[in-house]
């Protein structure tokens, strides 16, 4: 009896993403919060919604800053709006939208923050 061999030709694998990017100039790299598949209530909210929340998010996560973030003493005579590690409110739609493994970032001007906000639950667009 003989056993046949399955071979298969290499591939290499396909390269990934390992770290973010980093922000030039003026711009905030944002991260949004990641969305629950159900509401308080337990239902389930289909993945297109979800998505189309996401995409119209107003509350984010300031990941990192450009180098001249906030650096304008004419625009920001009192200083930075937010930091590295704060909540912040921005304008629906805003900024340039990317996707790394499946989770959404966006880059942003620094004078698109509105608001820092200690908490993002419960925040909601209207």
């Amino acid at each position: 009896m003989s056993a046949t061999l399955d071979i298969k030709p290499y591939v290499a694998p396909t390269p990934k993403a390992t770290q973010l990017p980093t922000p030039q100039g003026y711009k905030l790299l944002i991260t949004l919060p990641e969305l629950e598949e159900t509401t308080t209530g337990g239902v389930y909210i289909p993945g297109a919604i979800r998505e189309a929340e996401q995409t119209a998010s107003i509350v984010g996560f300031v990941v990192t800053l450009g180098s001249l973030a906030y650096k304008d003493e004419k625009r920001f005579p009192d200083g930075p709006w937010c930091k590295k590690g704060d909540w912040v409110l921005f304008r629906a739609y805003s900024g340039t939208r990317i996707k790394i493994h499946g989770k959404e970032f966006r880059l942003i001007n620094d004078d698109t923050v509105e608001a820092v906000v200690e908490d993002p639950r419960g925040v909601q667009r209207v």
